[in-house]
């Protein structure tokens, strides 16, 4: 059996270099960040298991990879760059990876939170040009932060908030309890939190699950973090209530197309702090994800 990593860039290539046992499935790491979906089959050629970092696997390339039978996509975004049913057709299982990047995720949620309730970006960029703007932020301590769905990301983001002082209140599909923290129903939650932060996988349940009806029923002036998935907002929604002052500020992590286009409203509005898509970007948690990635393979191998 041999595995191809489809699409690594430097870092993640030497880590799977480096965490990879010479007891391990064959493993070729192409060191090809930007490679295009037309030029995957080639790189697969007859390998059975296709690592997958962020790159688009189309069905219909899928089928031209002869060998291919298994997936394993390094997130749990896998839905944004391909259909786990279209390729269950085919007999090939796609595999995701929880929980590598907990921390760190939960860190630049906290991280564009205070951010975004100091104006620190918008001073930054300010300054930068010559003008000394001062802004008026918004003291965080004893403030109510609001986790919209409360996986381990959120139970991080959560730990973090009731260290500062805050009152953290979350709302979940499914009954959690988590010491500290109050669950309330939806409209609670959105009602009463100063600061919303986004962490609901994206499925087609939760796709465009932050409504322009939902974002009317928040606080005038919250702030929004989302380090979860673009989709789950309702972009053009957002973009109304930044330019109302419905929503004060807009920390993002993700956003519907990325890389985000140099032309995008976004990059135009005084409001919003963003950053690349790099929540999860830390050295311990590329290796929890490379060896996750690895024990997918070492199991795959093992049942044959």
């Amino acid at each position: 059996m041999r595995a191809v990593f489809v699409d690594a860039n430097p870092t993640l290539g030497a880590v799977a270099e480096r965490l990879r046992r010479a007891d391990d499935v064959a493993l070729q790491v192409n060191l090809q960040p930007d490679i295009k979906p037309p030029a995957i089959p080639a790189a697969m050629g007859d390998a059975e298991i296709a690592i997958i970092d962020h790159t688009y696997l189309p069905t219909d390339i899928a089928r031209q990879c002869a060998g291919l039978k298994h997936v394993v996509f390094l997130g749990t975004g896998a839905r944004s760059y391909m259909s786990p049913e279209e390729l269950a057709g085919l007999g090939i299982e796609v595999h995701i990876i929880k929980g590598y990047g907990d921390t760190a995720v939960a860190e630049c949620a906290f991280a564009l939170m205070w951010a975004s309730a100091k104006g620190l970006a918008r001073m930054d960029r300010e300054m930068r040009a010559g003008n000394w703007l001062r802004t008026d932020g918004m003291q965080l301590t004893g403030k109510t932060v609001g986790l919209l769905g409360f996986g381990g990301i959120a139970q991080e983001m959560a730990r973090l908030s009731l260290g500062a002082g805050m009152k953290v209140l979350a709302w979940n599909r499914s009954p959690k309890t988590c010491p500290g923290v109050e669950f309330v129903p939806l409209e609670r939650l959105l009602a009463e939190s100063h600061i919303l932060s986004v962490h609901l996988l994206l499925n087609d349940e939760t796709r465009g699950f932050l409504s322009r009806e939902r974002i009317a029923m928040l606080r005038d002036g919250a702030i929004l973090i989302n380090t979860a998935r673009g989709a789950v907002v309702d972009e053009a929604a957002m973009l109304e209530a930044l330019a109302s002052g419905k929503l004060g500020h807009a920390g993002l992590d993700v956003f519907d197309i990325e890389p985000l286009p140099a032309d995008h409203p976004l990059t135009r509005m005084p409001n919003v702090t963003l950053s690349a898509h790099s929540a999860f970007r830390t050295p311990e948690a590329g290796d929890n994800l490379i060896e996750a990635a690895l024990e997918h393979c070492r199991r795959i191998s093992r049942a044959g």
